[in-house]
């Protein structure tokens, strides 16, 4: 990672209000980003994944913690402040159908950044941006004139693809970019994301549940289990090795095509689902699910231990001896 992240979030905290009481959406989530570098941010539906995301490019307002980009501190600026920001902190969106103004063609689409900040001046030099766009992301440039409805789902989110990156950014955050499409539609979508990232050299942070996508695409995974960081590490670390119970459940469900090595892999089930947080953390985020769970475990807050000699780190009390020198912890899958 370099000296100066290109983002930086440190202790970021997220509550909303609801008819039942407050929810505890994120809960001290630090984490860095560094140039050109993709990360990706992984965990069940209800970890707090897209609410991080939201944060980031600042379509919500954090409750607590601090967001920096490029040693900015980003995280209460306003609506003013940011517009000079967002050119450079691009956000491309889960459902490309929602994110689209169903009445705007590709061209206005894509026109309006361009004006919005001062990139192109004049027809032609914004007909030559919207040319290069178009080819970028391996539209066909006669779609310019089309409206999404017009559109397949995959090229729709190719023109989500192509607004993000209309600015020249040098961070974009992916909040579930390919859940939406058709497998062989989601292949071509990465594909072109990882192109785009070294032509561009543009960092991502990868939000997904798919983790198969994220081996292929990310060099570092983050994992969250109820708005709280439970590892981090290396996409070679964590998916060899994973430390957390919680990882480990996720990665025994990832799909595996050869059936003899489905069929003898042993399935990951921890009892219970994943609930809404409604008190603040105490003690270990899973212990209600967890099958190593211990009277301990339930106080105070587990810390982010190391557990290798790179960056792979975990909160989990049974990494963790007086000294706060590593244990090797049993293999979960015996508990299956």
């Amino acid at each position: 990672m370099s000296a100066e992240p290109i983002l930086a979030v440190d202790n970021l905290e997220q509550r909303f209000k609801t008819p039942g009481g407050l929810v505890y959406a994120v809960n001290g989530v630090t984490f860095q980003v560094a140039a050109g570098e993709s990360v990706g941010l992984v965990g069940e539906s209800g970890s707090g994944k897209s609410t991080i995301a939201k944060s980031i490019v600042r379509l919500g307002e954090p409750t607590g913690g601090s967001i920096v980009y490029r040693g900015q501190d980003i995280t209460h600026l306003g609506d003013n402040q940011m517009r000079s920001l967002r050119s450079k902190l691009q956000m491309v969106f889960q459902d490309p159908t929602l994110s689209l103004n169903p009445r705007l063609s590709v061209r206005q689409t894509l026109s309006e950044p361009l004006r919005l900040h001062k990139i192109a001046n004049g027809k032609a030099d914004l007909d030559a941006h919207l040319n290069r766009l178009m080819d970028l992301v391996n539209l066909e440039r006669n779609l310019l004139d089309r409206r999404p409805g017009q559109l397949s789902g995959g090229q729709r989110q190719r023109v989500g693809i192509a607004r993000a990156i209309a600015t020249e950014p040098d961070f974009i955050v992916l909040d579930e970019p390919t859940s939406s499409l058709d497998m062989s539609i989601r292949i071509s979508i990465i594909e072109l994301l990882r192109n785009l990232q070294q032509e561009m050299g543009l960092a991502y942070l990868f939000i997904s549940h798919d983790l198969s996508t994220v081996r292929y695409l990310c060099s570092r995974v983050i994992v969250l289990y109820l708005g709280t960081i439970v590892e981090e590490g290396t996409v070679e670390e964590i998916f060899s090795a994973p430390k957390h119970p919680y990882t480990q459940a996720l990665l025994s469900a990832v799909p595996i095509p050869d059936p003899a090595l489905r069929s003898s892999r042993n399935r990951i089930v921890l009892p219970g689902e994943t609930p809404h947080l409604t008190h603040p953390i105490v003690g270990c985020p899973l212990a209600d699910r967890c099958p190593y769970v211990e009277p301990s475990h339930r106080e105070g807050r587990i810390p982010m231990v190391s557990v290798g000699p790179g960056d792979h780190r975990v909160a989990c009390l049974l990494y963790q001896d007086g000294s706060g020198a590593g244990a090797t912890a049993p293999d979960a899958s015996e508990a299956a």
